[in-house]
């Protein structure tokens, strides 16, 4: 595969709102989560919340979309000057030249869910001004940020559990390759509703803390919300800058083992991760210096994804960073590639937090506190129900110099 330049990224999480407030917080091993207090849920668990994505105003023009999703969506993507970068790519290529790859999981389905309590009490009908297709429709958040741009190119919608937002990469990278397009807004926006939070209680795995992903007494997962977006290009003619973000590989496998439990010797996460080493041309796995693994403190998923990484990559630094974020399922796999990002622009190699007893069995070289490390090429692992999974492998323009 010939790299794709990422030319800028961008996140909004419970850890705050742009790539600063990400930075600090990953830096100090600070993390965003806390007790739930989401308006309808009765649940003993930690969540990982956005402050204001219900009350954003919506663009005038943009009315329509109008649901948590997209307000969570419109709140990512009006910081660190995406829109300006974004502008400048329409500018270089043309609108008809920009492709949407958009990861969800639920999409806006919280919208539906306050629709039918709003429901008429005699005819059953919805209320007149639930708009379906413009909010809880899976698309809906690609149609969203096309309409966002302006942009005119292909937009499709990635909706493959958790997975999603990685899954995005790999189309765009497919679009490009194939000459239909030369450059793509991707990322992934899911925001919290009750059918995920009661949904996974009804699996008995949310945790009544905080998670604590590879930990020997992890015992379940704490969801979240996030909106993270980047830009990738064909890369140009003229070398990029040295300190250019490149996505170097992409990986994606389906095990199809289980309907919800990943395979237990975690093969469909090694063959997404070959893969991409493959994709990347990276033969030597010592060519990772780090890896942002899936992560989400469950007993079951954090066993497979280990012993997938171990065989592949003993000795390699590795954490999972949804300690700090919560799972955020569809935009898991792009907010994730944003900190992997962060690690590689920032030489940094981030904390797993809450994590204070890294299960032996896993022989894993777990991070447990942020520290500055020389970071050339690293992993990000999203691994979805049903065995969908991908892997990318993103790297410094510079990593042979480093």
């Amino acid at each position: 595969m010939k790299p794709l330049v990422v030319a800028h990224f961008t996140a909004t999480s419970c850890l705050g709102r742009g790539l600063d407030a990400t930075l600090a917080a990953l830096r100090a091993g600070r993390g965003g989560l806390a007790p739930c207090r989401f308006d309808g849920a009765s649940l003993d668990t930690w969540i990982g919340a956005v402050d204001g994505a219900s009350s954003e105003p919506m663009r005038e023009d943009l009315r329509d979309f109008a649901c948590r999703n997209n307000r969570l969506a419109q709140i990512g993507l009006a910081q660190d000057d995406f829109a300006g970068h974004v502008a400048r790519a329409v500018t270089r290529y043309g609108a008809q030249r920009v492709g949407v790859f958009i990861g969800t999981s639920t999409s806006g389905i919280l919208e539906t869910e306050l629709a039918y309590r709003q429901r008429d009490p005699r005819s059953g009908a919805l209320p007149p001004g639930f708009r379906y297709a413009h909010t809880h429709n899976p698309y809906s958040p690609a149609a969203f940020v096309r309409a966002y741009f302006a942009l005119r190119g292909p937009a499709m919608a990635v909706s493959t559990a958790c997975s999603s937002g990685a899954k995005v990469f790999a189309s765009a990278r497919r679009m490009i390759e194939a000459g239909l397009i030369d450059a793509a807004v991707v990322g992934g926006v899911d925001s919290l509703c009750l059918t995920t939070l009661y949904g996974f209680n009804s699996l008995e795995l949310l945790s009544r803390q905080p998670c604590r992903p590879f930990d020997i007494e992890r015992d379940g997962i704490s969801i979240g919300e996030a909106a993270a977006f980047a830009l990738v290009e064909r890369l140009p003619d003229a070398p990029p800058r040295d300190d250019a973000i490149l996505l170097l590989g992409t990986g994606e496998s389906s095990d199809a083992h289980h309907m919800s439990s990943p395979h237990p010797e975690g093969l469909g996460a090694r063959l997404a991760m070959e893969a991409a080493l493959a994709c990347a041309g990276l033969p030597d796995r010592g060519g990772i210096d780090y890896i942002n693994l899936h992560g989400t403190a469950t007993p079951s998923n954090d066993t497979a994804e280990g012993r997938a990484v171990g065989a592949l990559f003993a000795g390699t630094p590795c954490s999972s960073t949804k300690g700090a974020t919560g799972h955020t399922l569809g935009a898991a796999g792009a907010l994730e590639a944003v900190v992997t990002m962060l690690a590689l622009r920032h030489q940094l190699l981030p904390a797993g937090i809450n994590t204070t007893r890294v299960d032996p069995a896993l022989s894993l070289e777990y991070v447990l506190t942020s520290r500055a490390a020389r970071v050339r090429a690293a992993l990000s692992n999203s691994f979805g129900f049903g065995g969908s999974n991908c892997a990318l492998v993103f790297g410094r323009a510079d990593r042979d110099a480093l």
